[in-house]
């Protein structure tokens, strides 16, 4: 059907809201409560409201429904006034520090302001003045900053399923809190991050490692300790679509150039680590098909999903992989080689992922990490930008620099089991696993892909989860004898780690997500199209490794360094 919007003619679909009718037009209505994710908008932020012709009163534009016909004004004189004293009254409530938030310059509610011209407090309100949630090593939660948007209730309850946090009180003492007022680190959360992805202001943030970094940078410029970092393949897809480089690599050795100018004595690639995981995975998973554990086998390179089973879920924690995430791996040997070389490392990590850290925390081995919105703040901070110039790159550093294409679709969802299975069906006896096994249903967009994958002369039955709420709804499934599953691979996040919560955000967060995830995808599998190698065991320093030190995949000293256990 059609509609007009500010005069002009925009197609749509009965089933839009005015809202999607318009950012698909390219019309920008201002909204801080309306999701993509969610079914139905709550309408609480009213910033949306729209003037439609023949109705008295204004509409919030995230839920009213198109109709044949519809005629509407996103930006009239009424909604313009009436808009900017639904922000006023916002503002009149909310701390003034914006030197000293967080978000300072990457703030909707300071953005919207601007565009609406409030230049002055006309309206006193009440402050709210509610302690600042520190408890968690992985994400702060500033209730004072808070606009009771919902975005983060939406966000967790909706897509993710996980349900840690809700609207609690009435009127002016109403908050979003975990249950029992609890801190973050004894609640339900899992540290996924996609709250703070999605919230427009300084309430919800990443539990910053900048400062202490610097601080670690000092010590080893004065050399007083060597400075090490490692690199997850989502961080320079990410990068390259942001910087609109075709490849992957081009952004890799442009962050790896520009941590070293800032004084990082070596930095390692942990897609090589991946190769790990996916030889020590691929191991695992034959050996429990041939009866060494319960079936099916769930990835576990994904901390904010393990952290999922063992609060949600323990009655599948035997299912779990033992082997550590990637990020772990290359810690545990970048932590091993510098005890046997008697030197001092700082070791970090950069990831997309809030939840990482998290588990470096509860596991070990690393001493910060870093997302990939930190990473930018750091280099920022010491005058470094990685814009595309070629006299910045370098490449990662040996003996954890190489890595398969297999290990760079690490990235994005369907990338571990795709990469596991090439690995797997050789170790089967397979002479030449096709180069994309199944990818297909492997890389599609949708939340949960089932399918079989040939391996060791056996049809294996698998299946892929986007995201916590995809995970939840496989896993009532299983437990209903409702499939029958051998493999399964989750990650956390929608898309996988190229959605993570530490991710740079959108500024439009609705019409323009789906897209940026498209983007980077797209890097993550150019990036295994052109790697030279094509799965982790053809990786030369992945066998030279396990022939000097490690020994076999799931050897004595493989499961030292390279495995874990869980808690439920």
């Amino acid at each position: 059907m059609e509609i007009t919007v500010n005069g002009k003619p925009v197609e749509c679909d009965k089933d839009d809201t005015v809202l999607d009718a318009a950012s698909r037009a390219g019309v920008h209505i201002p909204h801080l409560c309306a999701l993509d994710v969610a079914p139905a908008p709550h309408a609480s932020c009213r910033v949306c409201l729209v003037e439609v012709e023949g109705e008295a009163r204004l509409q919030t534009s995230c839920t009213m429904k198109v109709r044949e016909g519809l005629r509407v004004r996103t930006h009239s004189p009424k909604v313009l006034r009436i808009r900017r004293n639904i922000v006023e009254l916002l503002l009149a409530g909310h701390p003034d520090d914006c030197l000293y938030c967080a978000r300072a310059d990457d703030c909707e509610l300071s953005r919207l302001a601007a565009l609406l011209d409030v230049r002055e407090r006309r309206y006193a309100g009440r402050v709210k003045d509610q302690p600042i949630d520190v408890s968690s090593v992985a994400i702060v939660r500033d209730p004072s900053k808070c606009i009771l948007c919902g975005r983060c209730v939406t966000v967790c309850q909706t897509e993710q399923g996980v349900g840690a946090i809700d609207f609690a009180g009435r009127g002016f003492d109403t908050s979003v809190r975990p249950g029992g007022d609890a801190g973050l680190d004894v609640s339900d959360c899992v540290f996924c991050g996609q709250c703070v992805r999605v919230c427009p202001t300084g309430a919800l943030g990443e539990r910053s490692a900048v400062a202490e970094v610097s601080e670690a940078l000092g010590k080893a410029a004065s050399g007083r300790l060597d400075a090490v970092a490692q690199i997850a393949p989502a961080v320079p897809a990410t990068l390259a679509a942001e910087l609109g480089l075709g490849n992957p690599m081009a952004a890799l050795e442009l962050v790896t150039g520009a941590l070293r100018q800032i004084g990082f004595s070596a930095v390692y690639d942990t897609s090589f680590a991946a190769d790990l995981t996916v030889m020590e995975e691929a191991h695992e998973l034959l050996g429990r098909l041939g009866g060494g554990g319960p079936l099916p086998m769930f990835t576990s390179c994904s901390p904010a999903w393990v952290r999922f089973v063992e609060l949600h879920r323990p009655e599948f924690v035997p299912h779990l992989s033992t082997c550590k995430s990637p990020q772990q791996m290359a810690a545990a040997l970048i932590k091993e080689r510098a005890a046997r070389e008697g030197r001092d490392v700082y070791s970090v990590a950069v990831m997309p992922c809030t939840a990482k850290k998290q588990e470096a925390f509860e596991v070990g081995d690393l001493d910060a990490v870093l997302t990939t919105r930190e990473l930018l703040r750091l280099l920022k901070n010491f005058g470094v930008e990685p814009g595309n110039d070629a006299k910045l790159r370098s490449r990662p550093d040996a003996p954890f620099g190489e890595a398969s294409g297999a290990g760079r679709l690490f990235g994005g969802s369907g990338g571990v089991m795709e990469a596991a299975l090439r690995t797997a069906a050789h170790m089967a006896g397979a002479e030449t696993p096709p180069r994309a096994t199944a990818s297909a249903p492997l890389r599609s967009g949708e939340r949960i892909r089932t399918f079989t994958a040939p391996v060791g002369g056996r049809e294996l039955r698998c299946a892929v989860a986007s995201g916590l709420g995809a995970a939840k709804s496989l896993l009532d499934q299983l437990a209903a004898k409702k499939v029958d599953l051998d493999f399964v691979e989750v990650m956390s996040c929608p898309g996988g780690c190229i959605g993570g919560g530490g991710q740079p955000r959108r500024r439009r967060d609705r019409s323009g997500h789906d897209e940026m995830l498209k983007a980077r995808r797209i890097r993550i599998h150019d990036a295994d199209k052109k790697a030279p190698l094509h799965a982790a065991h053809e990786n030369p320093e992945v066998a030279r490794l396990y022939e000097e030190w490690l020994g076999a995949p799931g050897g004595g000293e493989s499961h030292r360094l390279l495995h874990r256990g869980y808690n439920a």
